[in-house]
């Protein structure tokens, strides 16, 4: 159900090489997106690619597009003809979902259909027009579909599909069923065939605005096909919109009411746009003309800091970490400081609740991805489990991205999943640590101390010299000379050989060189 005293606001901050934009809710920040010149999100983009390899074991290909690595293509994700499009483009494109009981637009008989043998769909070196559902991620490549779906503002456009869907987010049955009789018609009087999918925004549109949508999807689709034939394989065949544009397509609904860009050329862009696809909303789009830069508004620069933090503090003392590997994120709750006014559970309890908001939100900004398991603090009535796990489900109720909510176990873990198409903001933003590659931690000053000494008796046993320079961080030396003197002077005993210091200052702290002269 929709919160009507939600107000959305959209900022867009543009510089030469990059476009960020932010999602506000009430002025409290919720979503982030980044698009970068040398880094442009793939999802959506048509590519003519060339098959390199079938790997029937994983009854998938890969396929050429001219990028670093080669997409992955699963068997379930290809059409020969039988309509579409595939679960996995519907959803981790970003389009919108078909709720329970409501059938996707398919072929005649797709719903019986079982995935058919790799080998027989594709062989090594066939040409294919394929769309990228999932960017590529660390060091797998883009995942991708032949099922073609292009999106609008209202509609989504399944050229080689049939019939109607309609989008979940739509919950009034009469309104469903008024848009689905809509576009049914439109459908029936164009009689060029193809499926369709009714987008969220579409709810209240009318039939003249549906039947535009339409007419511009289908003269897409002829640019696209005409465009295949021209370019080569492994080449970009159709690219989606810039973010900015893309943003007044996907995310602005009735209850965004304003749009704020920095930029004079983008503005114009966003305005023509607007003009000539969704005039209803150009009223809406400002250019932000002050001094004080735009994401200083509502504090969104330190929102985006404070999202790249592995520990939020909560207002009532509690905290919650979050910490992302490769297989899962787990987040954990901790009461922190919090003692509450009446009793431990009523303090537990109230850290949940607030805890189950928090995360939710730091999931939408974070883009956090694949398996999560979210360890609350262990309540006992059974009530308070109930409720935290209903806010934590509203709290969830207004990600774009695709999730499924395990009940919470005995031992107050709930396991959860996130579509996954984008990398995370952390991803986008930050690289591995130089000193500790990743790993979050350092050896301390002592342990480096000892492997000196271990490397030291390695060196005597295997080399003659005179003396040895231990080349180290300042820290190390300086524990050397104070707490670990005692061992230095039993070293030099042992060897028989000076041994002497020399601090670097470009040298991380678990980093030191023995040097024999």
């Amino acid at each position: 159900m929709k919160d009507e005293s939600s107000k959305e606001e959209i900022l867009v901050n543009v510089t030469p090489r990059e476009v960020r934009a932010a999602l506000l809710e009430n002025g409290v920040l919720q979503e982030v997106f980044i698009e970068r010149a040398a880094r442009r999100g793939l999802i959506g983009n048509l590519y003519k690619g060339q098959v390199s390899r079938v790997l029937p074991g994983m009854q998938a290909a890969f396929v050429d597009i001219g990028l670093d690595r080669t997409g992955f293509l699963h068997a379930s994700d290809i059409d020969k003809g039988n309509g579409g499009p595939s679960p996995l483009a519907r959803e981790e494109a970003g389009l919108p979902e078909v709720g329970p009981g409501e059938e996707p637009p398919v072929a005649p008989g797709e719903a019986t259909r079982t995935t058919p043998d790799i080998r027989g769909l594709v062989r090594e070196g066939e040409e294919l027009l394929v769309q990228v559902v999932k960017d590529p991620i660390g060091n797998k490549g883009a995942r991708l579909t032949t099922f073609v779906t292009l999106p609008s503002r209202y509609l989504v456009y399944l050229p080689n599909g049939t019939g109607v869907g309609v989008s979940a987010r739509i919950e009034d049955e009469g309104e469903r069923e008024r848009l689905r009789g809509l576009v049914e018609a439109i459908l029936a009087e164009d009689g060029q065939g193809g499926g369709l999918i009714v987008r969220t925004a579409a709810e209240g549109s009318g039939r003249d605005a549906l039947a535009a949508d339409l007419k511009f999807l289908r003269k897409l689709w002829a640019v696209v096909q005409e465009q295949c034939r021209k370019v080569p394989v492994k080449a970009l065949v159709h690219e989606d919109l810039p973010l900015p544009l893309r943003l007044l397509r996907d995310l602005v609904t009735n209850e965004v009411e304003l749009i704020q860009v920095d930029s004079e050329p983008d503005f114009h862009k966003m305005q023509q746009f607007a003009r000539t696809f969704l005039p209803d909303i150009e009223s809406k789009i400002q250019l932000y003309a002050r001094q004080r830069p735009i994401f200083d508004l509502h504090g969104v620069e330190e929102e985006i800091a404070r999202a790249l933090d592995r520990t939020i503090p909560l207002k009532s003392g509690g905290h919650v970490v979050f910490d992302q590997t490769e297989a899962m994120t787990t987040v954990d709750v901790n009461t922190g400081g919090y003692v509450g006014r009446r009793n431990l559970e009523e303090t537990i309890f109230r850290t949940n609740l607030e805890a189950a908001v928090t995360i939710a939100r730091q999931l939408r900004l974070r883009n956090l991805g694949g398996i999560i398991i979210i360890d609350f603090i262990d309540m006992e009535e059974e009530e308070h489990r109930r409720r935290v796990m209903q806010v934590l489900e509203q709290s969830m109720q207004k990600d774009h991205a695709r999730h499924h909510i395990l009940p919470m176990s005995p031992l107050g873990l709930v396991e959860m999943t996130r579509k996954r198409t984008r990398e995370s903001l952390q991803h986008i933003l930050c690289e591995d640590c130089p000193n500790c590659g990743g790993r979050g931690f350092v050896m301390t000053t002592a342990t480096v101390c000892f492997e000196i000494f271990r490397e030291i008796l390695r060196q005597h046993r295997q080399f003659k010299f005179d003396e040895l320079l231990v080349l180290a961080h300042h820290d190390v030396i300086e524990m050397l000379l104070t707490d670990e003197s005692k061992a230095l002077a039993e070293m030099e005993a042992q060897t028989g050989k000076r041994i002497r210091l020399q601090p670097e200052s470009l040298y991380l702290r678990d980093q030191f060189d023995v040097v024999l002269i």
